[in-house]
């Protein structure tokens, strides 16, 4: 799965937020509001292109202290809610 074309992290007011931006999301219409390790998650898999949940929790597990079952888990849990918002694909 990958980053759908025309959402970005910004920092608006101190928060990080995934925010659409150009006519691939003309109608998100809303902010995403991310704590820090959900916007790392997100900048990982920017980074990344194509990304798996196995391969982002893979990066998780190398950038903080957290167990691969954890790590699965909570980016498990993220890319779902990424899913249902409709900014990844």
């Amino acid at each position: 799965m990958k980053i759908k074309n025309g959402f970005v992290l910004r920092e608006v007011c101190g928060e990080k937020v995934i925010v659409g931006e150009g006519l691939d999301a003309i109608n998100f219409g809303k902010l995403l509001s991310l704590n820090d390790s959900a916007a790392w998650l997100w900048k990982a898999a920017s980074e990344m292109g194509d990304f798996s949940v196995d391969e982002l929790a893979a990066k998780l597990c190398e950038e903080y202290e957290v167990s691969a079952e954890e790590a699965k888990a909570d980016v498990a849990a993220i890319v779902d809610e990424w899913q249902q918002i409709g900014v990844v694909e």
